[in-house]
């Protein structure tokens, strides 16, 4: 089936999309090193590098040489901070709306057979709700019928802690719109306003045969050691796969890339020896502590220089693996992450490579869905469009 991607990023939606059958035509991305990575791992698209704003929607089927609904789905993340939080519900005539309405004037150009729409779990509350008045508002009157959700990444065999809010809106469709079943027991406290109601929970009598959650260890055990100051990642795995995930990860990837870390400073190393698996800045001497911790209370900052566990989650992999911004020092080595163990516990197979200084890199992964979850949406999308085919 026919896709395009805008606010594309690295390529993390469009990695799983492609694993349930959805073939990229084009693919929009402002920032030209994400960019870059996309069109390395999707030789095949056309990727337009820069504003949004600037992708004429008319070009766009003359390019590909559709017409209207012939693409299956429109697919993207589109920023929507410029809705007012205190206004009412508003047209996106407001210039701060432009990367949400321009999204919507693609949609409604090529009119494709669904729609998915990303975000983080705050839009939820953006805007006192307005922002999720709005995008159904829109969609339905361009004959959508839309619901959202937010979905934990660890209920799809990725073993991070990370929600996202996910909109599906499916053309001219008379049942309900449906979303990926769990199917890892995985389990985390969502701790934002309206979770209770958008998080899918798995009580055991609904859901006896969850497979149990992919853990850190699960990603992480085959890969060789490394050290704090080591700048070229080694190409050899240390063993065969250990695990189905491991499996996946590899598929028929046999030389290993871009595992190396950021290198973190002395004293952090120092902090480092002090804190065992599952621990944290409150297991660091306080003498070693750096000085905002110092004042810190011991229910503050609960993630802040924590070291993985095995047997758990890792924390939502950010923009930085920086040990000040969460838990991202390895389970049993003294160093963090490397980027492509945070692109394996964002689900990033090792075929996939990524383009830019190591700080971009990091950056690209962090900004991802997590293809795992973009395959588990896309193979549901599927479903429905073949139901209303």
């Amino acid at each position: 089936m026919k896709s395009i991607d805008l606010f594309a990023g690295a390529g993390g939606l469009t990695c799983g999309l492609k694993q349930s059958g959805f073939k990229s035509l084009l693919a929009n991305e402002l920032v030209p090193q994400y960019a870059e990575t996309y069109q390395l791992n999707n030789q095949d698209t056309q990727v337009i590098v820069g504003d949004v704003r600037n992708v004429c929607e008319i070009n766009i089927k003359k390019l590909l040489g559709v017409k209207e609904g012939e693409i299956d789905l429109i697919a993207g993340g589109p920023p929507c901070q410029g809705f007012s939080i205190n206004a009412p519900i508003r047209t996106l005539d407001d210039e701060r709306n432009h990367l949400f309405k321009d999204f919507l004037r693609v949609v409604s150009s090529l009119k494709p057979k669904a729609v998915l729409i990303e975000n983080v779990p705050g839009i939820i509350s953006l805007g006192k709700g307005t922002v999720v008045q709005q995008i159904y508002a829109e969609l339905e009157s361009l004959g959508y019928k839309v619901k959202h959700k937010i979905l934990f990444a660890g209920h799809y065999g990725i073993p991070q802690m990370r929600f996202r809010t996910v909109f599906i809106g499916i053309k001219n469709y008379k049942d309900e719109i449906a979303f990926p079943e769990p199917e890892f027991d995985a389990k985390a406290v969502a701790n934002f306003t309206g979770a209770k109601e958008l998080c899918i929970s798995t009580p055991p009598l609904f859901y006896p045969d969850l497979k149990p959650q992919v853990n850190v260890w699960a990603a992480l055990s085959d890969l060789p050691e490394i050290t704090n100051t080591q700048i070229s990642s080694p190409d050899k795995y240390a063993y065969l796969p250990q695990n189905d995930y491991q499996k996946y990860l590899r598929n028929e990837c046999t030389k290993l890339t871009a595992h190396y870390c950021s290198r973190i400073a002395e004293v952090n190393l120092e902090r480092l020896k002090h804190i065992p698996q599952g621990g944290s800045w409150r297991d660091i001497p306080y003498e070693l502590l750096p000085n905002g911790l110092k004042r810190a209370r011991r229910s503050d900052h609960t993630k802040r220089y924590g070291r993985l566990h095995p047997d758990g989650l890792c924390s939502t992999v950010l923009t930085k693996c920086d040990p000040h911004w969460g838990s991202f020092f390895h389970p049993t080595q003294n160093r963090v992450i490397s980027v492509r163990e945070a692109a394996r516990i964002q689900s990033f197979p090792d075929y996939y490579e990524f383009s830019g200084k190591i700080t971009q890199q990091y950056e690209q992964i962090g900004n991802a869905v997590p293809p795992l979850l973009g395959k588990a949406i896309g193979d549901t999308i599927m479903k429905m469009l073949g139901e209303t085919e």
